[in-house]
């Protein structure tokens, strides 16, 4: 025994205690690879987006990293068939389609779009929502309780969070009084976010003044409409198969416009918008993950509430706020999950 050290114990003690941490971290970590050996069947998921590989990075590691903290590695025991749109929303039904001629054995798709190609494509699948706007409003899910049928997953609160946005954008900009929502009211959950932000403005004391953009084309006229109108502020309801693919020009136009813009997710900021507030988009496809791992060891979706997210981001861009020539309230700086500087 060494004197210096007592704990470490005889050579033959020492090889065996790394014998045993050995057998037990490999017992740890491949149950579920030796099932699958067992099977000889790798389970495989699907991944549908309608983004691309560029843009579902993040989120898809998020994914990654949460399925491999509850056993399943990419590669070894589990497969994952990712199947992009690019952008191109009228590909998501043969995408999907595709998914399910594969034999995947669960489906995770995010944005309401893309939920609803899944679930033309097969009722038997289970689907895992990893981002859903309002799920009940847009029919995705029966209700958060009990979802039915062969989807579950997350919700992101579309319906619910415009009226604190809009708080949050009145607390940066307080002379404000009419405020621009600019809006695609083609998109499902419409008349639910635009009931939540009237209920809002009124408790504010603001003046909503509704635009509507149904294309790309219409939004240089709708700037226009904005700036000739002389409101003083804007909240940007986001849409997947819309605004979300515009986020760059509509930031930019804010910009020139010299208007003050709340929006939904951090990718908006990203681009040069004031600010955004939202559920954590990584921490949903983590949430995903654990909806994923439950199926493929025997639930089903019927069983399985959808869940309401619980992590949300305040997110600021400093150098927008500074162009504007506008002061960011020191309580929101000190709340922010992230400043842009």
């Amino acid at each position: 025994m060494d004197p210096a050290n007592p704990s470490l114990g005889t050579p033959h003690l020492l090889e065996r205690r790394r014998f045993t941490a050995v057998i037990a971290s490999g017992l740890l970590a491949a149950p579920l690879a030796a099932q699958a050996q067992q099977t000889g069947k790798v389970p495989r998921v699907g991944w549908l987006s309608p983004g691309s590989a560029t843009s579902d990075e993040t989120f898809l590691a998020s994914f990654r990293d949460a399925l491999r903290e509850l056993g399943w590695v990419a590669g070894q025991n589990i497969a994952i068939e990712s199947r992009w749109a690019e952008g191109r929303f009228e590909q998501l039904p043969d995408l999907a389609a595709e998914l399910v001629r594969l034999k995947v054995e669960v489906i995770v798709a995010g944005g309401s779009s893309t939920i609803r190609a899944a679930q033309h494509a097969t009722r038997t699948i289970p689907i895992v929502m990893a981002v859903s706007y309002d799920p009940v409003g847009r029919g995705l899910v029966a209700s958060l309780a009990r979802p039915g049928g062969n989807t579950t997953g997350v919700s992101t609160l579309g319906a619910e969070l415009p009226g604190k946005r809009l708080e949050l954008l009145k607390e940066t900009v307080p002379q404000s009084a009419r405020v621009a929502v600019l809006a695609n009211p083609a998109a499902g959950g419409y008349e639910s976010v635009m009931h939540n932000l009237t209920g809002a403005a009124q408790a504010l004391g603001l003046q909503l003044r509704v635009v509507e953009l149904r294309s790309a084309e219409e939004l240089d006229t709708a700037f226009a409409t904005m700036t000739r109108e002389g409101v003083d502020a804007l909240i940007v309801v986001s849409d997947p198969a819309l605004m979300d693919g515009l986020r760059g020009r509509v930031a930019d136009l804010a910009a020139k416009s010299r208007l003050p813009a709340m929006y939904d997710w951090k990718m908006y900021v990203e681009a040069g918008g004031l600010m955004a507030y939202g559920p954590s988009l990584p921490e949903t496809h983590r949430r995903a993950a654990t909806y994923v791992d439950k199926i493929l060891k025997g639930a089903t979706p019927a069983d399985l509430p959808v869940e309401r997210p619980t992590k949300f981001e305040l997110l600021i861009n400093l150098k927008t706020a500074q162009a504007l020539g506008i002061t960011i309230p020191s309580h929101l700086l000190v709340l922010a999950d992230e400043v842009i500087k």
